[in-house]
């Protein structure tokens, strides 16, 4: 099974400051609350800059902080110059910043520019008439009619959220288009005025020292002019996917070449495009190849995306590790032929804690499981992405919880779509199974902090979600002092990932043969002077993988101390991972 055949050799790669980022996602509402208001805020990150410090990460990444009403927990934004009061203030980020340089850790905002709220400014100017000289900077349009003089949307997609995609102004006698919810009307990018107003508030937060952005369902802001009908691939729905007609328009490029040479080249600064939708690899080169000049990394979320079911994300359909190794192959190897460069991840906001998903939370192996799944990300080629509470090896929500339980809008407007499909008092045990793996709750659950009261994410008696009730058993303050921690293993899996930058991350990946339970894998320095075999166990049985041809490598990480190097066979543990070495 086992090959020494050395990777092929590729040129030294280019390294920047971007390459070598190690991001930690903040879920700002989440982390830690300072004035014991249920919700978290930028004091409470402030007050945690020395933790972030001492895990090993260099860059941050804070989900929506600006002024929103909320209903898409701040990613419908009323003003890109303020932040939502609860979290603080404008001074605030500015001390955040300040701190995290003093600290030599970068900070990457959520940029929300293919929607604003209903709320923004732009929007309540744009309705107010069919003159308005903001009208344009949305996408208006008259209702169609039936045959029986019933109104209709101006075509038949489907919002993402469900129901139609078109939201019916009654002052203006139009609708507008709002592909996520009815709050969340879709900017006109084909508008110059409204590029130019973008740009300027983009530039706003470069100028305070911001060091970069992650773009929200960036491919979704050119649209084909027509905006028309969709195929229908669903005759049981009334509204269908326009994905199609939505999703990398005509415009795309240029709109993404326009921010590179107006705002983004004038910084430098670091960027990262949500990728929906259109994923293929030739659709990613065109992004992110790097004589196009467009973007530097894609998030493409097919690697949250392993379990997703025919039917859509709550279908049912169980996670296979030979997922996960065809994907993580496709662009491993893929972004070394155009100049490209990945992102790596498992979890973030939008999903279920992959530790949940592809490995198991289960008391017996959790912590064994969560250690392999850093050896994977650590490992690999790219910029790493983690999400808060991934380094203590956070889970999904209990499995006893109820859909009263669960508060994202995503998740209940999917419930509640498939109880009125099935009918009053229908089974629904299935989607509650598929709920608590994949609902976006999972990855936004309060951080536990300790074993106090909320896990001392908050002193409030109403968090404003509920916290895991593991906590008194995982936590921050009962991993930091033990060397065998989650938290440990992540610390010296960072150091290693650093140390090693020429095998890591800027190394070569190649897959080799194995067994369906076992992901095994060499990553080379350009040069194919440096090799290490990575080797993951994604089941929770032991298996063994045939090793003769790394006789003698030594033991990086993982496995018992005192094996020292490679035998003819390796046995792995039920969710283990270790790393082996030529040097």
């Amino acid at each position: 099974m086992g090959s020494t055949e050395t990777n092929t050799t590729m040129p030294p790669p280019e390294k920047t400051w971007w390459k070598e980022a190690i991001v930690y996602q903040i879920y700002p509402a989440s982390f830690l609350d300072s004035n014991a208001d249920g919700l978290g805020d930028l004091p409470g990150i402030i007050s945690k800059l020395d933790y972030l410090s001492s895990l090993g990460i260099n860059t941050i990444w804070l989900s929506p902080i600006f002024k929103s009403p909320q209903d898409d927990m701040g990613y419908d934004i009323s003003d890109y110059r303020a932040i939502h009061e609860p979290y603080g203030t404008v001074s605030d980020v500015e001390e955040l910043i300040a701190g995290l340089h003093a600290r030599g850790i970068k900070i990457l905002l959520d940029l929300v520019v293919n929607h604003t709220s209903d709320r923004h400014a732009w929007f309540q100017e744009s309705r107010k008439s069919k003159e308005s000289k903001k009208r344009d900077w949305y996408f208006w349009r008259d209702a169609k009619y039936s045959e029986k003089g019933e109104r209709k949307p101006p075509n038949n997609w489907a919002s993402v959220f469900g129901g139609s995609a078109w939201t019916w102004d009654q002052g203006s006698q139009q609708y507008y288009l709002s592909l996520f919810l009815p709050t969340q009307p879709d900017l006109n990018w084909a508008n110059e005025d409204m590029r130019r107003a973008t740009y300027a508030d983009m530039e706003f937060w470069l100028q305070k020292g911001v060091d970069g952005y992650r773009i929200d369902s960036m491919n979704l802001m050119s649209k084909h002019p027509d905006l028309p009908d969709a195929e229908v691939t669903d005759p049981g729905q009334e509204f269908q996917s326009g994905a199609e007609y939505f999703a990398s328009g005509p415009r795309m490029h240029e709109y993404i070449k326009e921010i590179r040479q107006e705002v983004l080249d004038k910084y430098d600064c670091m960027t990262v495009g949500e990728l929906g939708f259109t994923k293929d690899e030739e659709s990613v080169r065109m992004y992110v190849a790097k004589e196009r000049g467009e973007l530097q990394m894609l998030f493409t979320g097919d690697v949250v995306d392993m379990d997703f079911g025919v039917d859509g994300k709550y279908g049912h359909n169980a996670f296979k590790p030979s997922y996960l190794k065809k994907l993580t192959k496709l662009w491993q190897e893929a972004m070394p032929k155009f100049e490209g460069w990945n992102a790596v991840y498992l979890d973030n906001h939008d999903s279920g804690r992959s530790l949940s998903r592809y490995a198991s939370d289960l008391p017996e192996y959790r912590e064994t499981a969560a250690k392999m799944l850093a050896t994977y990300l650590c490992t690999l080629s790219g910029s790493l992405f983690l999400l808060q509470g991934q380094e203590i090896g956070m889970a999904n929500v209990p499995r006893e919880w109820g859909i009263e339980d669960y508060i994202d809008v995503e998740g209940r407007n999917a419930y509640a779509a498939i109880e009125k499909q099935r009918g009053p008092g229908a089974d629904m045990r299935d989607v509650m199974k598929e709920l608590r793996l994949k609902a976006r709750d999972n990855g936004r659950l309060p951080m536990q902090w300790n074993d106090s009261k909320n896990a001392g994410f908050t002193k409030s008696s109403k968090p404003w979600m509920r916290v895991n009730t593991d906590y008194p058993e995982w936590n921050v303050e009962s991993q930091l002092n033990s060397e065998s921690s989650v938290f440990a293993y992540y610390k010296e899996m960072l150091a290693l990932r650093k140390k090693e930058a020429d095998v890591f991350i800027y190394g070569s990946f190649k897959m080799l043969d194995t067994q369906e339970e076992v992901f095994a894998y060499t990553m080379s320095k350009s040069d194919g002077s440096r090799q290490a075999l990575v080797l993951l166990n994604l089941s929770d049985s032991e298996q063994n993988f045939e090793a003769k041809g790394y006789n003698g490598w030594s033991r990086l990480i993982g496995g018992a101390e005192d094996e020292v190097a490679v035998k003819d066979s390796v046995t792995l543990k039920p969710y283990e991972g270790r790393v082996f070495c030529n040097w």
